[in-house]
């Protein structure tokens, strides 16, 4: 489609009132295309306020604002806030009121009738758990995104879990038990683009396409339907000249997925304890690669890991010290998931007068702080570091972080890419806790398997002087 034919297509009534209903009080992202460069824009200026569509007017102005981009498909996020004006607000988990479980079935559309098939599986176990009027499917344009309402959880039952626990919960519990069936499916696939694929993905920044948005490569909309439809679905309902479009997303049932919901929690125990643990995931191409792994579940090094394995090759590259090396990296590790879930995930930037090139442990107000740098952390008087009243030990690191990546990959292989890409940096961005976090840690945080499987190069920097 050409921008005048996208533009036109989103001046569709039909089209307007669904993207604007649907993105009330979500956070907005939008996937542009000039043809020499792709954007992902989630904010309308440096300032950082959020992108958000309240009403039909604003699709208008966002696509306007970002015309030169060459805007295309719109998102929405899994979260609803309670407000929406700031970075602060995203970044905020006290500001999420309700959350949207998403199962995002993947695949393609040369057998998209055996991701319907997958889709029947997941709805199968949500009826099984008397989740069914509070239910509805979207035809990405690959695959299917399954919906529970997020008003089908009870202000009872979120007075008791935060309502991203929630989700991430639900969205677990039932895949597990769908696993077995979904991979008896994706083994009978012959052919297309990519593999059948479902995973977890809920998160405290996750978005899908909202009702009604085309598809960012392909011209096809993302349609809803209902579970009663699935039957006589086809993907020509989703061609911008057709749009068989069901407009009952908006039908709930008050508390229907509220059983579900505490049977989830107290297996999985919610997504702020999960912080950087391996996710669920789904993939017959994947499980042949390891077969000491648990059926139908697909592990992947999580953020949380990556965290802390460069923290500790960026201490073992600056001291030599392995043992509190483990500990430094669990310890920041911690840290940073601790700030995400209180909303603090921007990393401050100390200026200090003269940054030690050891690390110097200083009295501040009864405790001992050991200095990286500009970044301090506490010790316990046995020199390991602490978040709390809890030591890290490099026993913990083991269990939290090696035995996780090993059952990807080897361990060792890992933490030698690990040091080969630290030891790159000058020590004047090893010593500095921002730059370590946007120059070294960001770079490689969604790529580093990808990067010690070989599948991608390590980049390139200066040698550590």
């Amino acid at each position: 489609m050409e921008m005048r034919e996208i533009y036109r297509y989103y001046q569709n009534p039909l089209v307007r009132k669904e993207i604007a209903d649907y993105s009330k009080n979500r956070w907005i992202a939008l996937y542009a295309t000039s043809g020499v460069a792709d954007y992902f824009i989630r904010y309308w200026s440096r300032k950082g306020e959020p992108l958000q569509i309240r009403n039909e007017k604003e699709i208008d102005i966002l696509l306007a604002r970002f015309k030169s981009l060459g805007p295309r498909t719109i998102y929405a996020s899994v979260n609803i806030y309670s407000k929406l004006f700031s970075k602060d607000d995203v970044e905020r988990a006290e500001n999420i009121v309700r959350c949207t479980p998403i199962w995002d079935i993947d695949g393609s559309l040369e057998y998209w009738e055996k991701v319907v098939e997958v889709a029947r599986v997941i709805l199968d176990v949500l009826e099984r758990e008397g989740v069914i009027k509070s239910v509805y499917l979207k035809w990405s344009g690959r695959g299917i995104h399954i919906h529970v309402h997020e008003n089908a959880f009870s202000e009872d039952l979120l007075k008791k879990y935060h309502p991203l626990d929630v989700a991430y919960s639900v969205v677990d519990y039932v895949l597990k038990r769908a696993a077995d069936k979904i991979l008896r499916i994706a083994k009978e696939v012959k052919g297309g683009e990519r593999p059948i694929k479902v995973e977890n993905e809920i998160d405290l920044k996750r978005v899908f396409t909202v009702p009604l948005s085309l598809h960012k490569s392909l011209d096809l909309a993302t349609i809803v339907i209902k579970p009663n439809q699935l039957a006589d679905f086809t993907p020509e309902w989703a061609k911008p000249d057709v749009l068989k479009h069901n407009t009952e997303w908006r039908i709930y049932e008050v508390g229907e997925a509220d059983e579900l919901a505490e049977k989830a929690m107290r297996e999985v125990g919610g997504y702020f304890k999960r912080v950087g643990t391996i996710r669920t995931v789904v993939q017959v191409e994947e499980q042949k690669r390891e077969e000491s792994r648990p059926r139908g579940r697909i592990a992947k090094v999580g953020r949380f890991q990556v965290m802390a394995l460069l923290q500790a090759a960026r201490y073992y590259a600056l001291t030599g010290d392995l043992e509190k090396a483990k500990s430094f990296g669990l310890n920041r590790a911690i840290f940073y998931a601790w700030a995400k879930y209180h909303g603090r995930s921007r990393i401050p930037s100390r200026r200090a007068a003269k940054v030690s090139e050891k690390i110097e442990i200083k009295e501040e107000k009864g405790r001992k702080m050991a200095y990286v740098g500009n970044e301090a952390a506490p010790i316990s008087d046995r020199g390991w570091f602490m978040i709390g009243d809890k030591e890290q030990l490099p026993s913990d690191f083991d269990k939290e972080v090696k035995e996780k990546i090993e059952a990807i990959v080897p361990f060792e292989k890992a933490w030698q890419v690990a040091l080969e890409y630290v030891k790159s940096f000058p020590k004047s961005i090893l010593l500095d806790q921002r730059r370590f976090y946007e120059e070294v840690y960001k770079k490689v945080r969604d790529q580093f398997l990808d990067i010690v499987q070989g599948k991608k190069k390590l980049p390139k920097f200066k040698t550590l002087v």
